[in-house]
């Protein structure tokens, strides 16, 4: 007797696996972390909705048994955004990379934040474009090459947990796939937040990324993830010459804050009358 995975029935029967995902591609992962933690959170497949617009991360629906939006460039949220307003009680979660959701998509990313509109957003940052050719993104490390910056970049990189916090998102957390047991929870308590969630996940692109900056394999840039990251409760007793050049990994913000659908029902209330 075939025993299936648990997993197995969150995946959208009919198509080609493997996923159309470089070999290494960390991105796979991700999608393991963000099917079980919405098994652990025992979330219906039917209330369940994933938005992407276009990039590697943005493949994601395709794969995954949920409702599903695959939309245009850097418009994920946007899109994201009717449908919760639409209809609030669905778990909207929003599949995005580093180029799609802070340079084309950033005034969405940076809006959604402000109004703490109730959506997941899982950023997966490989900082750089890997669909397209190679070009260097928002969070691409300063000095670091790529298709159109072959001597390194010289634009310093966003923090995309840093800027969903003085947008206004009540939740910021950022992990690895390496640390796939600790992106598993930061996702779950993303799932679990009323008002605008983000959680960046690390994820080694070794085809572009990797071979333009000469960083090995994906082993190899895995291994640099366990090597170069603190968690951020740790770094906050260690002295700045200790964390200078790591990746500071974990919860940042966790605050409660009325979510923008609750809001703006109530205004919808006050002008059919139902509250004076």
């Amino acid at each position: 007797m075939i025993t299936m995975h648990p997993s197995f029935e969150m995946l959208r029967p009919g198509k080609k696996f493997p996923t159309v995902w470089c070999p290494g591609c960390g991105h796979g992962i991700v999608q393991g972390a963000i099917i079980r933690a919405v098994q652990k959170l025992g979330i219906p497949r039917d209330q369940m909705v994933m938005v992407s617009g276009i990039g590697c991360s943005s493949r994601m629906p395709v794969y995954v048994d949920f409702n599903s939006l695959h939309t245009a460039h850097g418009r994920a949220i946007a899109f994201a955004t009717g449908v919760k307003l639409h209809n609030p009680k669905l778990h909207v979660i929003v599949i995005t990379g580093d180029g799609d959701a802070l340079a084309i998509g950033g005034n969405h990313f940076i809006h959604a934040a402000r109004r703490n509109v109730e959506l997941t957003v899982i950023l997966l940052n490989n900082n750089i474009y890997g669909m397209t050719g190679g070009q260097y993104s928002p969070t691409t490390p300063i000095g670091k090459r790529a298709s159109t910056a072959p001597y390194g970049t010289a634009e310093r990189d966003f923090d995309p947990c840093a800027l969903a916090v003085a947008a206004g998102a009540v939740f910021a957390a950022r992990g690895t796939v390496f640390g796939v047991v600790e992106l598993e929870k930061m996702i779950q308590q993303a799932l679990a937040k009323r008002g605008f969630a983000l959680v960046e996940a690390l994820s080694p692109c070794p085809t572009l990324y990797g071979r333009l900056n000469r960083e090995g394999n994906a082993v190899k840039m895995i291994q640099w993830q366990k090597e170069n990251t603190i968690n951020a409760k740790a770094a906050a007793k260690l002295p700045p010459e200790k964390t200078a050049g790591k990746i500071i990994t974990g919860v940042f913000h966790d605050a409660e804050v009325t979510p923008y659908t609750e809001v703006y029902q109530g205004i919808i209330d006050k002008a059919q009358g139902q509250k004076q």
